[in-house]
C-alpha cells in the first residue's frame, strides 16, 4: 500500500470498526475492496431480504451506517476520508469510493470511535428520565450534516407514529413469506449474523412502543416500568437510492453520538417496510415535507441495567474482496 494511506494493520482495524454498524435483522449486507488508493464499499446482493425489503432500502441504510463507522474509525486514526457516493453508474451495488488524507483527529472523532465499540441495539425497556434538549438539538445537528432531517415524534405525531408501528406488529404475523425471512435470520446461536436470541426480549405487557418480535427471544428485561423512549423519524428530502444510503450515515450519526453520551438507542424500519404505513407516517409525523427512513428508539436505560453481550459479527477477512481497478472505476 502507498506510504500515503494506512498500511494494512490500520486499514484492518477501521474495517473491524465499521463492521459493528447496525443492519436490517443484523446480515451485514456490505463487502470491502481495498484499492491502492481508495477503499471501496460494496452492497451485498446475496443477503438481500425479499419479503422484507422488495427495493433494497434497509440494505442500502445499512451500508450508510458501515459508511460511516468507517469513517469515524479512520478519522480517529487520523485519516480524513473523501467520499465518492455511488461513484459507478454501472454498477449499482458499488455504493461508496473513500479516498483517504492525512489528518489530524478532533476530540469528537475520537470519542465518536470509541463510542461504536459501546453501542447497542438495545430493545428494552427505556426509563422515565427525561432527555435534557440539547441532547436533542445535538443529533438533530450531526444527522444534518448528511441531509438528514430528525422530528422527534410527540403528542398526535406520536399517537399516529405507535398506530403505524402496530398495525405493522398485527400485519406483519400474517404473512407466511415475511415470517419465515425473519426466522431465518432471528434466534440463532453461536453464528456470526442475524439477530440473536440473547438479544431480543419478548413482548412487555407494559410496552407503549412495539418493538419488532424475534423468534425465539431470550433476553430478561428486568426493567418493569412502562417504556419512555423517545421516538425520533429520519427523514430525507428525496428518496432515491442516495438519499437512502446518506440516511444511514446521518443514522449512524445519531446513534454513535447518543452512545457517547451514555444514551440507550434501537434503530427500527419494521413499520416503513410496508408502503401504505411509511406513507401514513410521511403524512402524519412528517407532513409530507420528507421521506421517513428510519425510526430511532432513543432514551435512557436504568442505572443498574446490565449491559448487552457484544452481538455477533462477521470478520473482516470475510468481508474483503480483491481489488479489481476496472470494476471500481466509474464510467
Amino acid at each position: 500500500m502507498d506510504h500515503r494511506l494506512p498500511d494494512d494493520h490500520t486499514m484492518k482495524a477501521a474495517l473491524a470498526l465499521a463492521v459493528r454498524a447496525p443492519s436490517v435483522h443484523n446480515t451485514q449486507p456490505w463487502r470491502f475492496r481495498i484499492g491502492e488508493r481508495s477503499v471501496h464499499i460494496h452492497l451485498d446482493p446475496t443477503r438481500a431480504l425479499t419479503p422484507t425489503d422488495p427495493d433494497q432500502r434497509d440494505l442500502v441504510l445499512s451500508c450508510g451506517t458501515a459508511l460511516h463507522h468507517l469513517r469515524i474509525a479512520l478519522a480517529a486514526m487520523g485519516w480524513s476520508a473523501v467520499v465518492h457516493r455511488l461513484p459507478n453508474p454501472a454498477d449499482r451495488n458499488h455504493l461508496a469510493s473513500i479516498e483517504l488524507v492525512p489528518n489530524r483527529p478532533t476530540m469528537t472523532d475520537i470519542a465518536l470511535s470509541a463510542a461504536i465499540t459501546d453501542r447497542r441495539t438495545d430493545r428494552r425497556n427505556y426509563s422515565s428520565k427525561p432527555l435534557p434538549p440539547g441532547y436533542l438539538g445535538l443529533v438533530t445537528e450531526r444527522a444534518a450534516e448528511f441531509g438528514g432531517v430528525i422530528r422527534q415524534a410527540a403528542y398526535e405525531s406520536r399517537n399516529r407514529l405507535v398506530e403505524a408501528m402496530n398495525a405493522a406488529a398485527r400485519q406483519h404475523p400474517e404473512d407466511p413469506d415475511y415470517q419465515l425471512e425473519l426466522a431465518a435470520w432471528s434466534g440463532k446461536h453461536d453464528t456470526t449474523d442475524g439477530a440473536p436470541a440473547r438479544d431480543t426480549p419478548p413482548p412487555h405487557t407494559s410496552q407503549r412502543t412495539p418493538s419488532q418480535v424475534f423468534t425465539p427471544p431470550r433476553l430478561v428485561d428486568s426493567i418493569r416500568e412502562p417504556d419512555y423512549a423517545e421516538l425520533l423519524v429520519l427523514g430525507t428530502a428525496a428518496d432515491d437510492r442516495l438519499s437512502r444510503l446518506r440516511a444511514g450515515e446521518a443514522a449512524s450519526a445519531v446513534l454513535l453520538t447518543a452512545t457517547n453520551v451514555g444514551l440507550a438507542t434501537c434503530l427500527l424500519t419494521e413499520p416503513l417496510q410496508i408502503p401504505e404505513l411509511r406513507k401514513k407516517i410521511r403524512h402524519g409525523v412528517l407532513d409530507d415535507a420528507t421521506f421517513p427512513q428510519a425510526i430511532i428508539r432513543i432514551g435512557w436505560l436504568p442505572d443498574d441495567t446490565p449491559p448487552l453481550p457484544m452481538p455477533p459479527r462477521r470478520t473482516v477477512d470475510e468481508l474483503l474482496d480483491p481489488f479489481d481497478a476496472e470494476e471500481t472505476t466509474a464510467h
